[in-house]
Parts: structure tokens; C-alpha cells; sequence
């Protein structure tokens, strides 16, 4: 019995329980910038991307005031051009591996912008957004990958529709638009962490 108990309490540590949409033991830092799936039952992508406010700047309040419409325009000048923007994403994971959720998986963040995968356009309404504390300029940490691995995990867990091989970068389906999560995100071992064949 007590082995038993040490292994799920192991595999709970790795597989992060989701529940009602929000993942446990993550920070919640609602964001109004989302609303409801065309199909609340289609949840087939998972997207990566990459944030640093300002960019190439770690730590700090920047990313949740961005999500939560009150970046102050006037504590960067980056910041007078992306202040007034309305986007979301469902997760942040920072440089430490700590998570921040912004909006319910269930629901559609606002993270992918003009967007095709397969064929398909507006990804925001069958995706989920993972954002990694980063620039296009720097690796990721070690923490960062173990994080993503394990949430990746639950999430597959969790929602059907998803699988491994549903999994893109954002340049990956807005290409010529965006660049993140950028050529320092190992996508070799972050599948080798899921289990997954690289490609």
C-alpha cells in the first residue's frame, strides 16, 4: 500500500491534475481577453510561443499587466506600441518553471493571431496556447522543459482531440509573421521528454 501511494504521488508530481478548465497548482491570473470556442469539444492543437517584456528582460509584472490590460504605456517605450493590444494565452511558463494561467483551457485565448494548421484558419479557436518566458536569442531552461513536458502530459491527458503529434511552434503556423518560440526551443528534447519521435 505504501508503494502504491509513493507512485501515484510520484506520477502526480510529473502529470499536473487538470480540472474545470484550469490546471492545479498554477498561479491563476485571470484575463479577460478571451470568450468561448466555436466547439467547446475541440481542443486539437497545442501551440508554443515565446514572450519577453520587454523583450530580451526577464522577471517582472510586464507579462501579466499585458494579459490584463494594464500595461502602463509610459514604464517602457516598448510599450506604447503593444499597451492597447487585447491578447491572452492559457499559460505562461516562467524561466524558474512556475505557471501562470490566464484564461480556462476550455475557453479561447486570444494568442495565435491570423493562424492556419492543416489547412485550418483562426487556430485560436481549436488550440491551446503555452507561452515560455523567452526570446528568440536564448536557450530555454532545463525547468522550463521539465514544466512543459509534464503539462503537455496532462493536457493530453485531458483533452482527446490533442496528441503529441498535434503540437506546433507559432512561427509554424504563422510563418513569414511570427518567429517564436524561435531557433534556441529544442524540439528534439521536448518530444524526447513526451515520449514522442522527433521530426
Amino acid at each position: 500500500m505504501i508503494e502504491q501511494t509513493q507512485i501515484r504521488r510520484k506520477g502526480s508530481a510529473r502529470r499536473p491534475a487538470i480540472a474545470g478548465g484550469w490546471l492545479a497548482g498554477a498561479r491563476a491570473c485571470p484575463s479577460p481577453n478571451h470568450d468561448a470556442r466555436p466547439d467547446a469539444d475541440d481542443i486539437s492543437l497545442l501551440v508554443i510561443h515565446n514572450i519577453s517584456l520587454p523583450p530580451g528582460r526577464f522577471g517582472g509584472p510586464y507579462i501579466d499587466q499585458l494579459f490584463t490590460n494594464r500595461l502602463d504605456p509610459d514604464a517602457h517605450p516598448y510599450f506604447a506600441g503593444i499597451h492597447a493590444l487585447r491578447v491572452s494565452s492559457h499559460l505562461l511558463i516562467a524561466r524558474d518553471g512556475r505557471v501562470t494561467q490566464y484564461v480556462p483551457f476550455d475557453a479561447r485565448a486570444w494568442h495565435a493571431g491570423v493562424s492556419r494548421y492543416e489547412g485550418r484558419e483562426r487556430c485560436n479557436d481549436f488550440s491551446i496556447g503555452i507561452e515560455l518566458e523567452g526570446s528568440d536569442e536564448r536557450p530555454f531552461t532545463a525547468r522550463q522543459y521539465a514544466k512543459l513536458a509534464a503539462v503537455t502530459k496532462a493536457l493530453l491527458g485531458a483533452y482527446p482531440r490533442l496528441s503529441a503529434a498535434r503540437i506546433a511552434g507559432h512561427s509554424d503556423i504563422a510563418p513569414g509573421r511570427k518567429t517564436d518560440p524561435g531557433p534556441h526551443f529544442d524540439w528534439a528534447r521536448y518530444r524526447a521528454a513526451l515520449g514522442a519521435p522527433a521530426h
